[in-house]
């Protein structure tokens, strides 16, 4: 018999390290005999910010994620569910002979920090150094994960504290406009045992998708805590707040399409037949992480290697608001479909945030709708501060 569990956690934006397993049980989880896989309602991915404290504080208020999608995924044999901490949408445990091993799964918004810093964090847990950008590339392996292209790392080593001999397991999924990070870590005998029940958990996992998000109000934050990336200065933060969306001249044959959580807008842009594309705007605090490591979340998207910080220097600039901003082209086969596709996305840096323009889809489409999202980006007038 398998259970459908509604998870309602609290989509705090948090340091990196926060990926690992942290503090507040939650005690509002519903349970619900069914016969079906598990499924769980996600909270909204959490925005990774340098300012956010390790550990956060109790009493926080908990949203309403009624638009958020859903996980899915068949639970192994002989995993236990366990209390949900701060960032987690699904945690786990196994256990064998005295032996442990945890299992999380993590959305963040946009790059989360960029695939290199976690992993070496990651690494830095079972007592490895940092390896540059090359040397991660040798340790990854493609695997599956929800049907689409994913990275899994296979690190061991021992705990810097004991001494123990400890391993992760840690599979990477970047999706449109959100990071999931699914990660084993324990003991290393059991979690090598454990690696195809974990590879097999990654493959069943799939995605409902999300309707419309709802607003959330966080202004019970302790006056001390640090701003959120999204949040408002009322303290109500969604994924297109009215007051913080742009006025734009939206081109006559874009029309408006479903909003996820971090999107500021969204349009599509149909062909002929299925062929179609869709541009999507969001909003993220600071350089939302890098302009490197959202440009190459975006290049997983489309099967692409990743690029080099040498590579930044050869994007083109637009001009857009007084200031420049970067353009960025490329083709490839889209992860979810298969079909072969392309990519123009604008990154503007303005006042303190970065805005994210992507135009991704049928490779025709996007041809012709270069200009269209150009002019879109350079009609933009944004509110006061933004």
């Amino acid at each position: 018999m398998k259970r459908l569990i509604c998870l309602n956690t609290l989509p705090i934006a948090a340091v990196l390290i926060m990926l690992a397993a942290s503090g507040c049980g939650r005690d509002d989880v519903k349970v619900y005999k069914v016969d079906a896989s598990e499924t769980v309602a996600t909270p909204p991915p959490a925005q990774a910010t340098a300012t956010m404290p390790v550990n956060m504080p109790d009493g926080l208020p908990v949203p309403d994620n009624s638009g958020q999608p859903k996980l899915k995924y068949t639970l192994p044999s002989g995993w236990k569910e366990k209390p949900l901490t701060q960032l987690r949408v699904a945690s786990f445990e196994v256990s064998e002979n005295g032996k442990t091993a945890d299992v999380s799964v993590i959305p963040l918004g946009g790059a989360a920090g960029g695939d290199a810093a976690n992993v070496n964090r990651w690494r830095g847990q079972v007592g490895q150094p940092p390896l540059d950008d090359a040397g991660l590339q040798k340790l990854v392996e493609t695997i599956e994960i929800a049907g689409q292209p994913g990275q899994l790392y296979d690190l061991a080593g021992t705990s810097p504290g004991s001494g123990d001999a400890l391993q992760i397991l840690g599979g990477i999924l970047h999706g449109d406009d959100t990071t999931w990070y699914f990660k084993m870590m324990g003991d290393a005998d059991l979690v090598q045992k454990q690696k195809s029940a974990f590879i097999a958990f990654l493959k069943t996992a799939s995605f409902d998708k999300a309707t419309a998000p709802a607003a959330m109000d966080l202004g019970q934050l302790p006056p001390s805590h640090p701003p959120i990336a999204g949040m408002n200065s009322s303290g109500t933060a969604s994924a297109a707040v009215a007051e913080d969306k742009p006025a734009w001249t939206v081109p006559a044959d874009w029309k408006a399409g479903q909003l996820a959580q971090f999107l500021v807008a969204k349009f599509v842009v149909s062909g002929s037949g299925d062929a179609a594309a869709s541009v999507n705007v969001s909003q993220l605090a600071g350089d939302g992480g890098g302009l490197l490591a959202n440009l190459n979340r975006w290049r997983a998207q489309l099967g692409q290697p990743p690029a080099t910080e040498a590579d930044l220097a050869k994007l083109p600039t637009i001009d857009a608001t007084g200031v420049k901003a970067t353009l960025v082209d490329f083709t490839g086969v889209d992860a979810r479909s298969g079909k072969p596709a392309r990519l123009v996305g604008v990154v503007l840096p303005l006042n303190g945030q970065t805005w994210f323009y992507k135009l991704m889809g049928d490779a025709a489409i996007v041809g012709r709708q270069k200009d269209a999202l150009v002019k879109f980006v350079q009609s933009a007038k944004y509110p006061a501060g933004k």
